[in-house]
């Protein structure tokens, strides 16, 4: 079960593949300065996960306009995430939860997707700028996408 709206978001550091090689992301960087939308998606080049990462690139002034960082988490390597937005134009930070510390502190491990491992579940979070959870939604099956209208809502309140 993942972790319910008024409670503490559980930092994390993890890594994103950028043009100038590995880089850390600190969830915590954002508090006091942007609200941040994560999202956590089960694999890079699955349909169902291309599609939510390229609506959601080409919806990025939305996120902008309401003061978010939108960040893709997966249990993909770095390197893979990078293969995968450069190959469909996907402009949303990524980041590399390989070790799947992440995904199991946010509740959203999703045990033996089509028999091959355990991942990410879908799941949409809104972190406001004082590290609280404002949204919270894990979807019924890894082919459902997250409600973006009450993600943006939760990020406009």
């Amino acid at each position: 079960m993942s972790i319910a709206t008024g409670s503490k978001a559980p930092d994390f550091t993890l890594k994103t593949k950028t043009a100038d090689g590995i880089k850390d992301v600190r969830l915590s960087d954002n508090f006091g300065k942007h609200q941040t939308v994560l999202l956590f998606f089960p694999l890079a080049f699955t349909g169902v996960c291309t599609t939510e990462l390229c609506e959601t690139s080409a919806n990025m002034n939305d996120y902008t306009k309401l003061g978010a960082e939108v960040y893709g988490i997966s249990v993909d390597s770095p390197f893979a995430q990078e293969a995968w937005a450069t190959a469909n134009k996907i402009t949303v930070t990524l980041l590399s939860d390989l070790n799947k510390e992440t995904t199991k502190a946010y509740g959203v491990l999703f045990p033996m997707l089509a028999g091959v491992g355990d991942t990410s579940a879908r799941a949409a979070f809104v972190i406001g700028k004082d590290g609280v959870v404002k949204y919270a939604e894990q979807t019924a099956t890894p082919k459902d996408l997250p409600n973006f209208a009450a993600v943006k809502a939760a990020l406009a309140k």
